[in-house]
């Protein structure tokens, strides 16, 4: 069980450089003062190399890290990680190990001041650090408040990660590549992805004595497929692929609808067969050759979508025009 934050904890979040799609923050939220320390007090609205840093509510920072069910065996790595909230917040209120990646060294130094204070000091590292040239490729879980063009140049950083990644944003998506879970939570929107294996290509599927070719297709975590039994073509029936782990139907040659549990493992899928009436069987379905890499595969939506992704960061900043932004 988890507690809430405590209200004298520092306010973080990071939002990219707005200039750079023609928005601006209001007078009101430039003019806020979030706690800092005697030595530096950031002040919401001041611009870094790419960003510009503005407060994110506790309770929205406690449901991030809900959603991404972090566990204190989890590391956390904070992209753009302002005063250290969220990474303290997951060493604090879940036990994990944090990382936080910020470029602004006055903002490092702060959150590590706060760290020790806040007693997770031997939990948590703050790193001065650009995030789109440092390795986080440990991470098991990796938090971000960047605007919609940021989070896709991050995204060929967050598919080299292991799969089952959780991946958890506030208040911007990641274009064509949807949210295996959304929230909304004082005018926030938060969305939650989990990294999926490549699950795409032709595989050689043995079940028993049931042989076949299994075709998939994938765009992100969504599949879609057919298997082969001889003269036998028949459609893969409610593919989910969740991490590494895949779950499909398959109306076998003798009618049956079977269900199979596996996982993904480079180019190897292992797991169990259910069929009705018969104890669980163990499958294995063999790629042949290695697939196209996932982003390869995708339509590039960078330039199609940049409009929408400009207009839903205006909405942002209106929501937060109209009160969103006060202090908690």
């Amino acid at each position: 069980m988890t507690t809430a934050l405590p209200v004298d904890l520092s306010r973080r979040s990071v939002l990219p450089l707005l200039a750079a799609a023609g928005l601006a923050l209001t007078s009101a939220a430039m003019a806020q003062q979030p706690p800092g320390d005697e030595v530096y007090r950031p002040l919401v609205g001041q611009e870094g190399k790419d960003v510009i840093w503005v407060p994110t509510p506790d309770v929205v920072v406690m449901r991030m890290l809900q959603m991404a069910e972090v566990k204190p065996d989890d590391l956390v790595v904070d992209l753009g990680s302002g005063d250290g909230k969220i990474a303290i917040a997951a060493a604090r209120s879940f036990g994990a190990t944090a990382r936080g990646l910020e470029y602004n060294p006055d903002l490092v130094s702060l959150s590590q001041r706060i760290a020790r204070q806040a007693g997770v000091a031997d939990k948590v590292s703050f790193e001065h650090a650009d995030i789109f040239v440092t390795d986080f490729s440990k991470a098991t879980v990796v938090t971000m408040y960047l605007l919609p063009q940021l989070n896709l140049k991050l995204r060929p950083q967050l598919f080299a990660l292991a799969p089952g990644t959780r991946v958890v944003s506030h208040s911007f998506s990641m274009g064509e590549w949807l949210p295996d879970e959304k929230a909304r939570l004082n005018n926030a929107d938060v969305f939650l992805w989990r990294v999926p294996a490549n699950a795409s290509g032709s595989w050689q599927l043995v079940a028993g004595a049931v042989n076949g070719r299994l075709n998939l297709t994938q765009k992100f975590q969504v599949l879609s497929g057919e298997a082969l039994f001889g003269d036998l073509r028949t459609s893969v029936v409610q593919p989910v692929l969740s991490g590494a782990g895949l779950n499909f139907q398959l109306r076998e040659p003798g009618g049956q609808l079977a269900r199979y549990e596996g996982r993904v493992t480079g180019n190897r899928i292992v797991g169990l067969v259910h069929r009705a009436g018969q104890a669980p069987l163990p499958f294995e379905a063999v790629r042949d050759v290695d697939p196209v890499p996932l982003l390869l595969q995708q339509h590039d939506d960078t330039a199609a979508a940049a409009p929408q992704r400009v207009a839903h960061a205006q909405r942002h900043i209106e929501r937060r025009r109209a009160g969103a932004m006060s202090p908690r």
